[in-house]
């Protein structure tokens, strides 16, 4: 695994099998696929609503003015075929400590259980070390057993802390050091 900046002083990370890169305008049709198979357990405001928003238009100027898609969360790529797969990254969500970002991932379902969500984590936690975080954490839903499996295989462990919520099931807090 190797951890680089690309031209401009953007992360770019790779793998074996995967570059990590901000995102692209043309990519916002996936992060719009993401939104679309996203379990009806999540909340409604990280889902597509009623009147289909976010469009494609909207993620593609989230991605124009540089917003959360484009600069923390990093664009997953395949690199034997060269497509984009879903994103891995670092997020400040006000939600942990300070100086302490939290790890995120999301795969498109037809990729998903191929050890894609664990591989660019642990590219995301070399450059995280590299770049002298101490400690990270990450939320997941009680019922996603399979991002509680990805969590724990890069370290993860689940805290005492929870967000309980009555209608979408409870989100557990989980923390590493690096």
């Amino acid at each position: 695994m190797t951890v680089g900046a690309v031209p401009g002083s953007e992360v770019a990370l790779e793998t074996s099998r995967l570059l990590l890169t901000p995102w692209r305008v043309a990519e916002a049709v996936i992060q719009h696929e993401l939104w679309t198979e996203r379990d009806p357990r999540v909340p409604p405001h990280r889902r597509i609503d009623a009147d289909g928003h976010p469009t494609v238009a909207e993620l593609e100027s989230s991605i124009r003015t540089d917003q959360l898609w484009s600069s923390g969360l990093l664009a997953i790529e395949r690199k034997a075929s060269r497509d984009v797969i879903g994103y891995c990254g670092l997020v400040d969500s006000e939600r942990g400590s300070a100086g302490e970002p939290e790890l995120a991932f999301e795969l498109l379902r037809r990729v998903q259980r191929q050890g894609y969500a664990t591989e660019a984590s642990l590219a995301v936690l070399e450059w995280a070390r590299s770049s002298g975080y101490e400690r990270l954490w990450a939320t997941v839903w009680d019922w996603n057993t399979a991002s509680r499996r990805v969590l724990a295989k890069v370290g993860f462990t689940e805290t005492e802390r929870k967000e309980v919520d009555a209608v979408h099931g409870t989100n557990l807090f989980t923390t590493r050091r690096l």
